[in-house]
């Protein structure tokens, strides 16, 4: 039995037994013999009063698990507001800036930033932060505990350079201030940029030294190494598949819960991942990034100029198995293969009919 249903169970059996002894107790006061039922109900309401208390949940008593890395809570409101992490759920939008929080909380202390309001003082200088957390990580300039380092006002985080705290500053802000010049897509880093960059230009210099499949980073060359290596370390609780990664678990979750946190604001349509949303927009901007580098030709997804660049290249990778002729597509490989069926019904016709869809 799982324990939403002995909890349920034991719930009713409670609820049961205090109301047997309030109807006993109502019965035994129109009873002849009330002096001794009345003796009899004084100990079954001690048993029911102490049965009403409420008892104080120990830290063993934590319930609800994440199935994802294990952390347990005492409520299951708290493990729905965990899981939002794994999931990349932000369903809490500021209206000024459009940045997204997993909480009300988180929300509610970035809402500060725009308002101006700092409700926690510093007791030795006076000044005013947003954020709890945020003056005591301030507080340890006074004690001597951090020197020569950066300290972001908004959030806490300190840098070791000036530099590096001036491009974290924009992450408050939301300012992108380098932008793409083929999408106008903009980003906080130049670096973010060039990294781009390679998705219009098809630049792959990271390469894979066992299969040699080539890569736009450099990380996604070491999350693929673990292909190689078969590290599938988190398992799915649901049908047991494997995946090297816990974002990916958290990702293949939504398959079995079917959720879809992922929507357009555009028509409401939902979607289970964040790259999906990201190319259905592109039906509704028109925006066309992937560039044909040998015509010029744009197209809303990879895929399509994958298709379109076998026009220039004449590769047909969909081959014909009775006659051997190569199609660029396989939908014309599929009409190309209800020719042979015709043939072979006329040069034999014992032989099986195959439709062919």
């Amino acid at each position: 039995m799982s324990f939403p249903n002995i909890f349920f169970y034991l719930f009713c059996m409670v609820s049961l037994s205090i109301k047997k002894c309030e109807n006993q107790e109502k019965e035994g006061s129109n009873s002849e013999d009330s002096g001794k039922i009345r003796n009899d109900n004084q100990k079954r309401n001690e048993i029911c009063q102490k049965t009403k208390q409420p008892k104080l949940k120990t830290e063993s008593e934590k319930p609800f698990s994440c199935v994802t890395c294990g952390k347990s809570f005492t409520i299951k409101s708290s493990l729905v507001v965990h899981m939002k992490i794994h999931l990349d759920e932000k369903p809490f939008s500021c209206t000024r800036c459009e940045k997204t929080f997993t909480s009300k909380v988180n929300l509610t202390d970035h809402m500060r930033i725009h308002t101006g309001q700092k409700p926690f003082l510093c007791g030795t200088c006076g000044k005013g932060f947003y954020r709890k957390s945020i003056l005591t990580g301030h507080m340890r300039i006074h004690t001597g505990e951090i020197e020569n380092f950066f300290f972001c006002e908004n959030c806490g985080k300190m840098f070791s350079q000036k530099n590096h705290l001036t491009s974290h500053m924009w992450t408050h802000t939301n300012e992108k201030p380098f932008s793409c010049g083929t999408c106008g897509k903009g980003f906080r880093e130049k670096r973010y940029l060039n990294y781009h960059m390679r998705t219009h230009t098809g630049e792959k210099p990271f390469s894979c030294g066992t299969c040699g499949k080539s890569f736009h980073q450099k990380k996604n060359v070491t999350s693929h190494m673990r292909t190689h290596r078969d590290e599938k370390a988190f398992s799915c609780a649901f049908c047991g598949k494997s995946c090297g990664y816990q974002s990916n678990l958290s990702s293949h979750m939504r398959i079995h819960t079917d959720e879809k946190p992922f929507s357009c604001e555009t028509c409401g349509k939902s979607f289970r991942y964040k790259n999906s949303l990201t190319r259905h927009l592109r039906t509704h901007t028109g925006e066309k990034p992937f560039l044909c580098g040998t015509c010029g030709k744009s197209f809303s997804y990879r895929s399509n100029l994958t298709t379109h660049m076998r026009i220039h290249t004449d590769e047909r990778p969909f081959s014909c198995k009775t006659c051997g002729k190569g199609f660029r597509l396989n939908s014309h490989l599929t009409v190309h293969l209800k020719t042979h069926v015709g043939q072979t019904a006329k040069s034999d016709p014992q032989a099986p009919r195959h439709s062919v869809t």
